[in-house]
């Protein structure tokens, strides 16, 4: 964590998927934390429990266990620059930020709000965006409402909830559709939010971190999810989706695929291949990862987005002996995969 700055938290999930309760199970627990907790929604399921102390007319509301709440009236922006001056004036106290987003909400430019603006950039340090999945009505709410399929396409991290409502093999259906959306995002199952602090916080899903966690067997060939994958040392076009024979095929506008090849990459082509593409397509393109070899470069390049921001680093040097090679997942609604992998291959040297 670099020193100085407030980790942020995004907290996502369709309505009545159980994000109230996680956040009050947060709040409640002694984990000796103080938490500033922004909500971006007014409804019924408000955090105005027992655990606040008083309404004031401020919109800042100090909890007796010493978290902060506040209810957005202008925008995040805003929001996040006046608590962090309190916080530097002495006259509040928090160690991390949560921000509950609305149920309908796309997790998009809240993130984004931590990567344009210098100020809040300066004071804060986003964590991870969490989304909250209700196992009973999860198959019909990503049927029918985009917003609910971009949270997913969105998430460093998946909890599913209420799973004790439905058949296991219901669950099961649920995580395999999830894992096709989303396949850089863990998922878990959890009892009315009881979830340990530590898969809550510090998740460094935003760190442009030199591992690139998919789930390793999501990206075994010839396993059934191969059809995401596509190497460039066998000349076989991309598979098709294939159906698996248990579960039923979602054809959902939120997809991700993965780019690998082991030759390297040429970086002017490359940085003015994704330029464009995220010009054209970011606001279709929720996140994206990559750790690639560049020619020339001793050391892997790590870079990852969200919609039309872009940003990338040096990583650690090559081991020796370690073989070099690019890695890149792409996550977004209805991205044109043919174009994505025919112009990433012309920027391979």
């Amino acid at each position: 964590m670099t020193p100085g700055l407030i980790p942020a938290t995004i907290l996502t999930g369709f309505l009545g998927s159980g994000k109230t309760t996680l956040l009050k199970r947060v709040l409640s627990e002694a984990h000796g934390q103080k938490i500033a907790v922004i909500e971006n929604e007014f409804g019924e399921e408000n955090i105005d429990s027992e655990i606040l102390v008083s309404d004031t007319t401020e919109q800042i509301i100090q909890m007796n266990n010493g978290c902060v709440c506040c209810t957005i009236r202008e925008d995040l922006r805003s929001t996040l620059a006046s608590l962090a001056e309190k916080r530097r004036k002495g006259e509040l106290h928090f160690e991390r930020v949560v921000i509950e987003t609305t149920g309908v909400a796309d997790p998009g430019p809240v993130a984004q709000t931590f990567f344009i603006d210098d100020e809040i950039a300066e004071s804060y340090l986003l964590d991870s965006v969490l989304t909250l999945v209700d196992a009973k009505h999860a198959q019909s709410q990503l049927d029918t409402r985009q917003e609910a399929r971009r949270q997913v396409g969105f998430a460093d991290q998946i909890f599913i909830s209420k799973t004790d409502l439905v058949e296991p093999a219901q669950v099961d259906d649920l995580v395999h559709r999830l894992k096709h959306m989303n396949p850089r995002a863990p998922q878990r199952a959890v009892h009315f939010g009881e979830v340990p602090i530590a898969e809550v916080f510090d998740l460094k899903g935003f760190n442009l971190s030199a591992t690139l966690d998919i789930d390793p067997e999501f990206l075994d060939a010839g396993h059934d999810h191969d059809h995401h994958d596509h190497h460039h040392d066998h000349d076989h076009a991309p598979g098709e989706a294939c159906n698996h024979p248990h579960h039923h095929h979602h054809d959902d506008d939120v997809k991700s695929f993965v780019f690998r090849s082991r030759r390297p990459f040429d970086a002017a082509k490359l940085e003015d291949f994704l330029g464009a593409i995220v010009q054209v397509y970011g606001p279709k393109m929720l996140r994206y990862k990559g750790v690639l070899h560049m020619l020339g470069s001793e050391r892997k390049v790590i870079f990852q987005g969200v919609h039309q921001l872009m940003g990338s680093d040096l990583g650690p040097k090559w081991a020796a002996g370690e073989e070099k090679g690019s890695k890149m997942v792409f996550i977004g609604i209805d991205m044109p995969r043919d174009v994505l992998l025919q112009g990433l291959e012309q920027c391979l040297v």
